[in-house]
């Protein structure tokens, strides 16, 4: 009787639930009560979780330099059931990309790429491509120059992973021919996720102006066709027309401002050190 009611005692008490493990990057954090955090992380094999990190406040052990904005870890959870809430066990660091924090332009390319790839990416959608892009974009930002070709280059190709690459071969209705009329008028819209001639677009209210030259650059870049090292030495006016046009159709497919953008545009040089160039012919 003894041994059955042993048995009966165990069978009784809850089941630990599993725990897994993954690659995982910090994209945003915020305080909860008086000693935990909620997290948001963008991990390698389960997509976007977001999870409660429990006395992270206090801990000198589980989650010590690891739940900063941009850092690598490798995030170990446990996925209990009835709730968006993952419950975050440790977080061990991998990287925090120091040379991030050295400069306010650094800063600013960092938390673009992750408010823009936080945006485009859906809670619990696995994209272990688009997490790896996004890896990668920080690796670049903490240890290279930026410029206009790595920004734009980033963001067509995550467009791209998440299935909203923009079509930018000829009018997205009428498939004119844009390389074949460069003298017209073009436009991007982001309704219909890519160009429109002068035509088509007379049907569409929230149309930007993109002309020829620029929709070639963009479509150079899309196509990866362009060295990665080199710089676009550009008009301010088409500069102009290939962020407005990126920028509004990101936010085209965002719920949400992209506050980074003008901290992005306060502390990036890449129009003034484009235009240097080319004013000074070099």
């Amino acid at each position: 009787m003894l041994r059955c009611f042993d048995n009966d005692w165990r069978l009784s008490q809850p089941k630990m639930r599993p725990s897994h493990v993954t690659p995982a990057i910090v994209l945003r954090t915020r305080p909860f009560g008086e000693s935990d955090k909620i997290v948001s992380f963008f991990t390698e094999n389960f997509g976007k979780l977001t999870g409660i990190a429990k006395g992270a406040m206090r801990s000198r052990k589980r989650f010590m330099n690891s739940l900063e904005p941009f850092a690598l870890v490798n995030l170990r959870f446990q996925d209990p059931p009835h709730s968006n809430l993952v419950f975050i066990l440790s977080t061990d660091l991998v990287s925090n990309f120091g040379q991030l924090l050295t400069s306010l332009e650094r800063i600013s390319y960092a938390s673009y790429l992750v408010d823009i790839t936080d945006g485009l990416i859906g809670e619990r959608e696995e994209n272990p491509t688009a997490f790896r892009h996004l890896m990668r974009g920080l690796s670049f930002v903490e240890k290279n120059e930026t410029s206009l070709h790595f920004l734009t280059s980033f963001e067509l190709k995550l467009l791209r992973l998440v299935g909203y690459q923009p079509f930018l071969d000829n009018c997205k209705r009428c498939h004119k021919d844009c390389l074949k009329d460069v003298d017209s008028r073009w436009y991007f819209s982001p309704v219909d996720g890519g160009i429109l001639c002068d035509f088509c677009g007379r049907s569409r209210k929230e149309i930007l102006p993109l002309g020829a030259a620029a929709i070639e650059v963009l479509s150079a870049l899309q196509a990866e066709a362009l060295d990665p090292s080199s710089r676009l030495l550009l008009p301010r006016s088409i500069i102009r027309e290939i962020r407005t046009a990126v920028l509004g159709f990101i936010q085209f497919h965002m719920d949400r401002e992209i506050k980074s953008a003008s901290f992005l545009s306060a502390f990036s040089s890449v129009e003034s050190e484009t235009l240097e160039l080319v004013d000074s012919g070099k």
